[in-house]
């Protein structure tokens, strides 16, 4: 069987007619089954015929009055508990006022669908067109194509003008979303780039806490005056901080006792203890896996990794870093900075979501380490969402469900699904630079309250062009980007890099779902334990990497892995 290219089927969409629509899902292994997905060639010219179907001009309907009344897709979807049923949301009203497509939700909690999700896939005489929020793994997508159960949709890029040019400025994008059995896409993505996700951690500081200490001359070199943005600490300098905060009653409520000196939360996909490596030169994520000059590199195999968590561990046990920091969920932590203050320091991407007066906090670079290193982690969190939305091989007139969300991709449209609807969160009037304006909030509504009550989210495309064009990003989100540009990513070191989503072969896959979960929980046991319980010794460490090859099979985990960087890199 012949892999096609990304060029292969860019140039196909590019051919006029239904070539494409006309191509079958092809199977990849013996026991899969070829399908015909969607319509045949003569029913999409009953289509355009009958029903007006266009999907050229992305600003027409693409059905006339008729197909509207005669056509109509269910659409299954997970919702966030807040959130309106898509049908009231007018986002929704709205697009089919434009599309004249009907679009019939059906909305659930995503407990209830990842309690349904194998049963829908598996119930061929019940299913929906599509699902929404679909959450697809490569490996349920590649099985799922071979059994001819979903549509591919790079068979009908022809009907996608959004979509297709996507593909053709952004091969990074298609190389994460393509599957490598086949060549062919089988799921649609979520595209949000804002370049904030690779950085999630800032550290803050209490200013006012920090003068208390200089007053009492309880910390060397630093004077009132730098206490603003961009503080440098040593770690020498950070411990005695913490010390100090630990001791005395900073807060002034005759309690000593309910400071939290250094607070995270642990593991968390932000505000995490992964930047607190970095003071020994290691460019760490909760993976512990990181791309150092296009080599996939585990920092749990370097030496500096011990060195760091047993000097951790230290504060750990001196109570300078929180112990409930690796108890404590997100919100938890989130609620325990509100009131009266508690927190010396933390991580998180802003003061004003932790703490009720953000004032008082000031930002600090990374921590130079004992041997004045100066880094930062670099996350693997993606800006491209993978399997987000899934189309079935038995959705009748396919076609023009995948035009109808081609739209999504639109830069104004996005934009609406990812916050909420012109009229409820924007003004029906541009600014006079064509830019959508946010309208005041309600009366004792909150921005977040707002955006999660009336955005679907799900499947966008909101790049530079949408931040520079379309939409100014959120006042919070500016000044995050402000922050981490002059604070945080500076400090990455050259040559480190996110690693992206990569795309896999079965054979691929099913080495990693053989190993890779059992690497994840050993270095996690072993971790806490060390974090927790007063660091590593040097045999136990010695041992621990030794297991990570011969019992984790960390060297079979990061082949696969570096073949598909490889592939990535070869193809954008």
């Amino acid at each position: 069987m012949k892999i096609l290219t990304r060029r292969d089927f860019l140039k196909m969409a590019a051919v006029s007619g239904t070539g494409l629509a006309s191509m079958g899902l092809v199977g990849c292994s013996s026991s899969g089954s070829n399908s015909q997905s969607g319509s045949t060639e003569s029913s999409v010219d009953t289509l355009v015929s009958e029903y007006g179907f266009q999907w050229e001009d992305t600003s027409a309907p693409i059905l006339n009055d008729a197909g509207a009344e005669a056509i109509s897709f269910n659409i299954y979807s997970s919702k966030n508990a807040s959130a309106l049923d898509y049908n009231d949301m007018k986002i929704m009203q709205d697009l089919f006022a434009s599309t004249n497509v009907t679009v019939n939700w059906e909305n659930v909690s995503e407990n209830v669908y990842s309690e349904q999700k194998n049963l829908i896939f598996s119930n061929s005489s019940d299913r929906p067109d599509a699902i929404y929020h679909a959450g697809m793994t490569q490996g349920e997508l590649i099985k799922y194509a071979q059994r001819g159960v979903i549509v591919a949709i790079s068979d009908y890029l022809e009907y996608m003008p959004n979509f297709s040019q996507i593909l053709e400025e952004r091969p990074d994008i298609y190389n994460q979303i393509v599957n490598e059995e086949d060549g062919k896409i089988y799921a649609l993505p979520r595209i949000e780039e804002m370049g904030l996700l690779q950085n999630p951690n800032i550290l803050f500081i209490n200013k006012n806490w920090v003068q208390q200490v200089i007053d009492a001359g309880a910390v060397e070199g630093i004077t009132s005056a730098d206490l603003v943005d961009g503080l440098t600490l040593t770690c020498d300098q950070m411990e005695d901080i913490l010390i100090y905060f630990r001791d005395h009653d900073m807060n002034g409520n005759g309690d000593a006792t309910d400071e939290r000196p250094l607070s995270f939360v642990y593991n968390n996909w932000q505000g995490n203890q992964c930047d607190l490596y970095g003071m020994f030169g290691l460019n760490d994520n909760l993976e512990h896996r990181v791309v150092i000059d296009d080599e996939i590199v585990y920092t749990t195999m370097d030496d500096r990794f011990m060195e760091a968590t047993n000097y951790l561990a230290n504060w750990v046990s001196e109570g300078l870093i929180d112990k409930v920091s690796f108890e404590q969920s997100q919100d938890n932590f989130l609620a325990n900075g509100k009131g009266l203050e508690t927190y010396g320091a933390f991580y998180w991407w802003e003061s004003a979501t932790v703490v009720d007066d953000p004032d008082n906090y000031i930002v600090c670079c990374p921590l130079i380490g004992p041997d004045g290193e100066q880094t930062v982690c670099v996350s693997n969190n993606p800006e491209v969402s993978t399997g987000e939305l899934v189309f079935f091989s038995d959705c009748e007139n396919v076609e023009v469900l995948l035009a109808y969300f081609d739209r999504y991709y639109d830069p104004y449209v996005s934009t609406q699904i990812n916050y909420g609807a012109i009229g409820v969160v924007y003004e029906e009037e541009l600014d006079e630079n064509g830019k959508l304006v946010q309208k005041e909030l309600p009366d004792g509504v909150t921005s977040d309250e707002l955006r999660l009550q009336n955005a679907p989210l799900g499947i966008i495309y909101l790049n530079d062009y949408a931040w520079e064009n379309v939409v100014n990003m959120e006042e919070r989100t500016q000044l995050r980007q402000e922050r981490l540009a002059a604070y945080v990513t500076p400090y990455v070191d050259e040559g480190v890099q996110p690693c992206p989503n990569l795309p896999f072969t079965m054979d691929e896959l099913n080495t990693l779902s053989n190993y890779e979960t059992d690497l994840e929980d050993y270095v996690k046991t072993n971790l806490i334990s060390w974090l927790m319980n007063g660091g590593v010794s040097e045999s136990a460490w010695e041992n621990f990497k030794t297991e990570l090859t011969s019992k984790c099979h960390l060297d079979e985990i990061r082949e696969v892995y570096q073949s598909g960087y490889d592939r990535y890199l070869s193809e954008t």
